[in-house]
């Protein structure tokens, strides 16, 4: 699958998850058993078209992994389980919290990630971004300063990804924020400049250059 995804994006920088290119983005997380989340994720309908986010899920955050997630990478601290899953091929935006997301591939999907200090005055270009394959099964780590947004899908069934956050994370703002890129709680956007319908919404236009799709 990855290589067959390298030769039809040739344009973009695409690894594995387990290439050393992935170490300042993110660390690949072992011995943590998915398999229940994987099949809780998989009696959840998919939408009729675009993506879908739920930043919680009460069957995900039922299970033991839960616990598991809570204590190892949020240090006890409350946390929240959500889902983001459907179709998605496009770069179209990005975002970014002050803490680490562990994310688990129910399905091969493909994450474009990017530096925050590649940001300069709430601008920066597609090109900064590389790509990564994880396999469906593979849980993640993506540190707080790697830029990321919506998972690509690698088939045409589509994509899900389990996201876990600190709670209250990605959920409205009580007022309006001064920084113009805080667009929800502990979550910072920059959309591309492409994508009218995210800046409509409010979301600063910054991603520059082409708007990245993932070619399967």
């Amino acid at each position: 699958m990855l290589e067959k995804l390298k030769q039809l994006n040739k344009e973009i920088e695409l690894y594995d998850v387990t290439d050393q290119a992935f170490s300042p983005f993110g660390r690949v997380i072992a011995g943590l058993d998915v398999s229940g989340i994987i099949k809780a994720a998989g009696e959840i309908r998919y939408p009729e078209s675009g993506s879908a986010y739920l930043p919680s899920v009460a069957a995900f955050e039922a299970l033991p992994i839960a616990a598991e997630i809570r204590d190892g990478f949020f240090g006890t601290l409350p946390a929240q389980i959500g889902y983001c899953w459907g179709h998605n091929r496009l770069l179209n935006a990005t975002e970014w919290h002050f803490s680490s997301e562990v994310n688990v591939a129910v399905t091969p999907v493909v994450l474009i990630l990017g530096h925050v200090w590649d940001v300069e005055n709430n601008v920066i270009d597609a090109s900064r971004f590389k790509a990564f394959y994880l396999p469906a099964g593979t849980a993640a780590e993506v540190y707080a300063t790697s830029l990321h947004y919506t998972p690509c899908e690698v088939n045409k069934e589509g994509f899900g990804c389990v996201v876990a956050l600190p709670l209250g994370t990605n959920t409205p703002l009580e007022k309006k924020a001064d920084n113009p890129l805080l667009f929800r709680k502990n979550k910072w956007l920059i959309s591309h400049v492409e994508n009218r319908s995210l800046i409509e919404s409010g979301a600063v236009a910054g991603i520059t250059g082409a708007n990245l799709e993932i070619k399967y």
